[in-house]
């Protein structure tokens, strides 16, 4: 993930804002997480920041580049494999 901080914001509150609206978004998205992680800790407690300064032309394309790999290899999938109540394998067509 590429970002730009504004000054004002420190990396600290941007991360702690940044993952506390992202856990709310999936939970609220994929309600079955939920029960997963059940006392709300979705992200790790720690993180990497570093500075792009002048590569930052090439971070974007990596990022981009990965994107397609990803998508090609059909390596992203919303699909729950496990059904979070039962915790037996979801069927087809259920």
């Amino acid at each position: 993930m590429l970002v730009a901080i504004p000054p004002h914001m420190s990396v600290a509150q941007y991360m702690g804002y940044l993952k506390s609206k992202s856990s709310l978004m999936i939970f609220d998205r994929h309600a079955k997480l939920k029960y997963k992680y059940g006392n709300q800790h979705f992200w790790c407690r720690g993180y990497y920041v570093d500075t792009v300064g002048k590569y930052e032309g090439a971070i974007k394309e990596y990022i981009q580049n990965q994107l397609q790999e990803d998508i090609m290899n059909d390596q992203i999938s919303l699909k729950e494999l496990v059904d979070s109540f039962t915790g037996e394998p979801v069927k087809q067509g259920k």
